[in-house]
């Protein structure tokens, strides 16, 4: 799917030039790449723009080691293939986990951080669909979208690309899905052990998220969101961008809504993705149809005014001329089904 130079079986002394031009001050991964084009190889790019000595990269290849992790250098047989056609391809990644997965076809879902119930299901469900299609999912360990399509991933190969380095908890409260990830899937980072994460990282960890992929889809973006510079990079390195529709009323759809506008693939299940991609519809539409009720006459009221778009409890009251007992009670029991989510204000909406 991704043809590009071949890799090569790199000396062990070039390798390691490699590492130190890479972690040189003021070597960014355009830098690198113009150095081993101007210089002919990293040995001799070093000779004039290295900054860090061998013995810096030894102590963070041991200290990478020690939690069980490795470098994978452009030009290690190794290294991601889809990543080496970049002309910004990172030129080390710290990993932790299986590398088997970097020989996989991937699919990259993101979107929302404050992302609603209903976002993270579907995100679940698309990871899990499109998983059990044969794809890995990457993303980027963030909260909401990234962390429930990462969860949903985790029997069929899931790979997380961070913004610090590999040993940085971020954000803490995903310190348990980070060492599963470890454990079970794929961590990646383009930064050096230790660092921590910083604004400017996440927007060069997206470009890493989607050249993994043949395809980014995207899951509730807000209008200013990062998960549309992942999109963009994505277009930019011809890979498929993938947007599932929300309502206009939604600010956490406008971004998706407008990546629409402007072309990408409108996406309302796996097998919109699947028949994009030239692959056989085998697995079910992520989005459910509404379920149907037998319920009394005043719970069909307010389960028909009901929708994915918050309302005031309030607003349910007068509009469904029930009382606001009944309103309540509707739900309670939606609620404890999993098919309603409570919003601020008093509002509610139907995932």
């Amino acid at each position: 799917m991704f043809d590009g130079p071949p890799l090569l079986d790199l000396d062990p002394a070039e390798r390691r030039a490699r590492l130190r031009l890479a972690r040189s001050h003021r070597v960014g991964p355009v830098t690198f790449h113009d150095a081993l084009q101007h210089f002919g190889s990293a040995r001799a790019a070093c000779r004039e723009l290295a900054t860090i000595s061998d013995a810096h990269v030894a102590r963070e290849e041991k200290s990478l080691a020690a939690l069980g992790g490795q470098f994978l250098v452009i030009g290690d047989a190794g290294y991601p293939a889809a990543l080496a056609t970049l002309p910004d391809a990172p030129a080390v990644l710290s990993a932790i986990g299986d590398l088997g997965l970097l020989s996989r076809p991937t699919l990259a879902i993101v979107g929302a951080r404050e992302a609603s119930l209903g976002g993270q299901r579907l995100a679940s469900e698309f990871a899990s669909t499109l998983g059990a299609a044969g794809f890995v999912i990457a993303s980027g360990l963030a909260r909401g979208i990234d962390a429930a399509a990462h969860r949903a991933a985790l029997d069929t190969g899931t790979v997380a690309v961070l913004a610090g380095g590999i040993d940085q908890i971020y954000p803490p409260q995903n310190r348990a899905l980070h060492a599963e990830i470890a454990r079970r899937g794929l961590l990646l980072s383009e930064s050096p052990f230790g660092t921590a994460p910083v604004a400017r990282a996440f927007p060069r960890r997206n470009r890493i998220v989607s050249g993994l992929s043949a395809g980014v889809v995207v899951i509730e973006a807000a209008a200013k969101s990062g998960s549309l510079i992942t999109a963009r990079r994505a277009a930019e390195q011809g890979r498929e961008v993938f947007a599932v529709p929300g309502s206009p009323l939604d600010p956490r759809s406008a971004g998706s809504n407008s990546l629409i506008q402007d072309g990408a693939n409108l996406t309302c299940g796996s097998n919109d993705i699947l028949s994009v991609l030239g692959l056989p519809q085998t697995v079910a539409q992520s989005i459910e149809k509404p379920r149907k009720t037998e319920d009394s006459t005043e719970t069909a009221k307010v389960l028909e005014a009901l929708s994915a778009v918050p309302t005031a409890v309030d607003e349910l009251v007068r509009r469904c001329q029930v009382s606001a007992a009944t309103v309540a009670e509707v739900l309670l029991a939606l609620e404890l089904e999993g098919r309603l989510e409570r919003h601020r204000g008093n509002c509610v909406s139907l995932i």
